[in-house]
């Protein structure tokens, strides 16, 4: 067996130019770190005179998220947050189901954590300062021009005034940062839903609830609109009230009704109120997450309902897909074309996650006579009938969106896509989809104990059995040979049944002799091939050459 490829060189991006990182926030954050991790030096940029550490905002981080941050040495967001594992729903007084999550099987990581959005910042921020990362507060973005070799952003500070140049600009400005998108002349239409939802962050003992997620439709205390009660850590829970248009905070705490709420709920138990805000939802997607030099991520670039987590979710992802395509970039290992996949695939999750969600707020929100009818009709149903529960729609969790129809992946034919599958179950291994994570058992100290981490050094290639009579060692030789021949990136070549510490990687990919599994940088799944031919040509797919010559 061959010992993995080394971690990308910080020598290996020869550019003097930082990358600049617009937004502090998660994603930004998240960004940030991937490309330092990758050798490229960055500068962060953010409006606020300093970090605002206020209430839960975003709390549930999914799984292949959390690898990302663990990859980052911020692991201790999976320690610290908190997995509920049962999820009731209730229509009216009557509970329609519960659902216990799956075993996390093969990955160490639970399916999601449940922290706050203030506490996950925090922590990256240790994590910047620790790779030496510092951000620039008080410089907020007030336009952007570009040419050829790099990106000039224009910035209001209390000193007057400044200007800051880059070789790329990563915009993770949020919903508001509509200064870059103008100066780029890129579009954000969608949609906005007039009720608005009261959330609130309580501290209480509610024996029993600790591990579960509540979701009431149409309870007596909130007639003709939802509840959802989230667990958090340090017995903190998050409710979400759908309320009118026309809800006022101040008047409801004034008067006394935000507690007889919060009563309704938890009975005469003691609490406190940790925080509290009025959010409106809006479904919007830029019609272009690429212009030039200059890369759109999270918020910035597409806006969708909470329900399901997809929000943070898939800008971590965008972060995680640009990163590693602007070090390659500006590494001089693959082309400008690279960064063009950035929108096609990215641009491609935010319409999933678009569609995902509007199908959920057009469940839970009606918006004509024939969705309430539709509405209602499901959910009595669903007192009594199996069937009609599957209906019932209070959000698909957060999941990693399949690239089967990148330019990037080249297709197999006798591994297709199933398509989406059903809720809470993972697609079977293809071309396109995330390398499911397994225990691995590498040579030497502080080797990866499992694949995700190792994957993210590089491109990977897995080898099923060697084919025939042939020689084990010329046949991994051959094939990483062939990988070398088209991309000076690093490569780790390695045989599958070597490193498979438990057996679970071989079962879940069941590999046929002489085929060879090749991976992104992202740990998704860029070809399934067989033969050195084969293997030169995914390669070069992979890095965008393929798309160059179309």
């Amino acid at each position: 067996m061959r010992p993995p490829a080394p971690r990308t060189p910080a020598g290996a991006d020869t550019g003097a130019e930082p990358v600049l990182v617009l937004g502090a926030g998660p994603v930004g954050q998240t960004a940030a770190l991937l490309l330092a991790r990758r050798g490229v030096p960055v500068l962060v940029l953010d409006a606020r005179p300093e970090r605002d550490a206020v209430g839960s905002k975003a709390i549930c981080q999914q799984r292949d998220v959390l690898d990302v941050w663990d990859w980052l040495g911020a692991g201790t967001l999976t320690r610290e947050g908190l997995t509920w594992d049962t999820a009731r729903t209730f229509y009216r007084e009557r509970e329609l189901f519960s659902v216990r999550l799956p075993d996390p099987g093969a990955s160490p990581l639970p399916p999601f954590v449940n922290i706050s959005q203030s506490r996950t910042e925090q922590v990256l921020d240790e994590r910047m300062a620790a790779a030496g990362l510092t951000t620039l507060w008080n410089h907020r973005v007030t336009g952007l021009t570009q040419d050829e070799h790099g990106v000039t952003v224009q910035c209001q500070t209390p000193g007057g005034r400044v200007s800051l140049r880059g070789s790329h600009a990563l915009s993770c400005l949020g919903a508001h940062g509509g200064s870059v998108r103008q100066a780029l002349g890129i579009a954000f239409e969608g949609t906005s839903f007039d009720d608005r939802f009261l959330i609130c962050d309580i501290r209480a003992d509610l024996a029993g609830w600790e591990r579960e997620r509540r979701f009431y439709f149409d309870p007596e205390w909130n007639p003709g609109r939802q509840v959802l009660i989230h667990p958090c850590p340090d017995s903190v829970y998050r409710i979400d009230w759908q309320v009118p248009s026309d809800f006022d905070l101040a008047a409801e705490q004034a008067s006394g009704r935000l507690d007889a709420r919060v009563r309704q709920i938890i009975g005469e138990r003691p609490y406190e109120i940790v925080w509290h805000s009025v959010y409106r939802f809006h479904t919007r997607v830029a019609d272009r997450m690429r212009a030039g030099r200059v890369l759109l991520a999270g918020d910035n670039a597409h806006l969708v309902a909470p329900f399901g987590a997809r929000g943070l979710n898939s800008g971590v992802q965008d972060a995680e897909n640009a990163a590693w395509k602007l070090a390659y970039v500006r590494a001089g290992w693959a082309g400008e074309e690279l960064l063009e996949s950035y929108h096609t695939e990215r641009h491609a999750a935010a319409l999933e996650n678009a569609d995902v969600t509007s199908a959920t707020m057009r469940f839970l929100v009606p918006r004509s006579e024939q969705e309430h009818r539709t509405r209602l009709d499901v959910l009595e149903r669903a007192l009594t009938e199996e069937a009609a529960r599957a209906l019932v729609d209070s959000g698909r969790l957060a999941e990693p969106f399949w690239y089967t129809d990148s330019a990037l992946t080249t297709p197999c034919t006798e591994r297709p896509f199933g398509g989406r599958p059903a809720r809470g179950q993972a697609p079977a291994p293809c071309p396109g989809v995330v390398m499911p994570d397994a225990p691995v058992a590498l040579p030497g100290p502080g080797a990866p104990e499992r694949l995700r981490p190792l994957l993210r050094e590089g491109l990977t290639l897995l080898a099923g059995p060697a084919p025939g009579d042939g020689d084990p060692d010329a046949f991994l030789s051959g094939v990483r040979a062939a990988a070398r021949e088209a991309t000076p990136a690093p490569v780790t070549a390695l045989y599958l049944h070597e490193i498979d510490a438990t057996g679970a990687l071989t079962r879940a990919l069941a590999p046929e002799p002489g085929q060879v599994w090749l991976v992104r940088p992202d740990a998704h799944v860029a070809a399934v091939v067989t033969g050195a031919d084969a293997v030169r040509e995914a390669v070069r797919t992979a890095l965008g050459a393929a798309a160059a010559t179309v």
